[in-house]
């Protein structure tokens, strides 16, 4: 959308960071019906722009399961507007970790918590 891109017409990293924190909790919560938080994003490569009209696409899989974390591996894809040419745009690793009501960090594998 035209409010989260720059002057050139691509779309700001920090909106495509906030993407992929969001896509990397989905991917955790299949594992563990928890509060999930991000304890770190590890590392992001910006590949390619993403311009404006172009339809992205976060794919996650899991790379780690910890006790109490998993690490997620995101790839970013962007359908272009004029060719609709799919074009791997950004790669991030985020590590997503359980915790209970207070913030402590739990095994995820154990019982929901509120």
């Amino acid at each position: 959308m035209p409010r989260e891109t720059n002057q050139y017409g691509t779309i700001f990293g920090g909106v495509v960071l906030s993407y992929i924190d969001q896509a990397g909790f989905v991917e955790a919560r299949r594992h563990g019906l928890h509060r999930w938080v991000t304890a770190s994003i590890d590392r992001v490569d910006f590949q390619a722009p993403v311009m404006l009209g172009d339809i992205v696409s976060f794919w996650t899989t899991v790379s780690r399961f910890g006790t109490k974390s998993v690490t997620v591996c995101v790839q970013v894809e962007a359908e272009r507007f004029g060719s609709m040419e799919s074009v791997p745009v950004t790669t991030a690793t985020i590590t997503m970790v359980a915790v209970d009501e207070s913030g402590k960090p739990i095994p995820f594998r154990s019982e929901p918590t509120g």
